[in-house]
């Protein structure tokens, strides 16, 4: 059995290859999201992408978090994390200022869109990646009773849900071809940027031990 100290380290190294995991869909996603939104004229989508955008920059901050804990140990390495946690809460509010007026806007005006397959498929594969990298950060964070890390992972399980209202208004956008679908889903969006945004400001601290 590993000593607490080797074990710890073990599981701060799990919690790497789970952010470059992160890393490397969310750079994907971000670029496929934000091209198909400008193709289609798309506010959810474009709100979609953004917000993958915000989280590749908070994969990035854990990454430096987790560099800082081995090198500075924990309590510094949380204490730094805090300030970066609400600099991403605050652009997640400015998020979704933007979708709710660009979304009534559109609503104003009676602008539509058009149907993206692009889209479609790259919100259609977050709901299973997320599900899968989030399910395994809130087993490290547990085990490492790291707040930083399960807050990513709450950030995993929102951009699921994201992907899931995104999907269901692309999906009836195609069938139903309702003009404005898109902007209502991108307003069905704002909810879980605001609860993301206010989650990240506050630093909530729901598995530290």
């Amino acid at each position: 059995m590993l000593s607490p100290e080797p074990a710890r380290h073990a599981l701060i190294r799990r919690a790497f290859r789970l952010e470059y995991a992160t890393l490397a869909w969310m750079a994907i996603e971000a670029a496929v999201a934000i091209a198909s939104s400008v193709d289609a004229r798309s506010v959810s989508l474009l709100a979609f992408g953004i917000d993958s955008v915000i989280e590749l920059a908070s994969a990035g901050v854990l990454l430096w978090r987790l560099r800082v804990e081995l090198r500075h140990g924990q309590t510094f390495a949380e204490s730094a994390e805090h300030a970066a946690g609400r600099i991403g809460g605050g652009l997640l509010f400015l998020l979704a200022l933007y979708v709710v007026g660009a979304a009534g806007w559109k609503l104003w005006t009676q602008a539509g869109q058009a149907f993206s397959w692009p889209g479609l498929a790259i919100t259609a594969l977050a709901m299973p990646v997320m599900y899968c990298l989030a399910k395994q950060k809130l087993a490290v964070a547990e085990a490492l009773g790291s707040h930083a890390l399960r807050a990513d992972a709450m950030e995993s399980v929102t951009c699921g849900w994201l992907s899931l209202v995104v999907v269901v208004g692309l999906l009836g956008q195609g069938l139903l071809h309702l003009w404005w679908l898109d902007s209502a889903a991108s307003l069905g969006i704002v909810w879980f940027l605001v609860k993301e945004g206010a989650e990240a400001w506050r630093g909530d601290d729901c598995c530290a031990h």
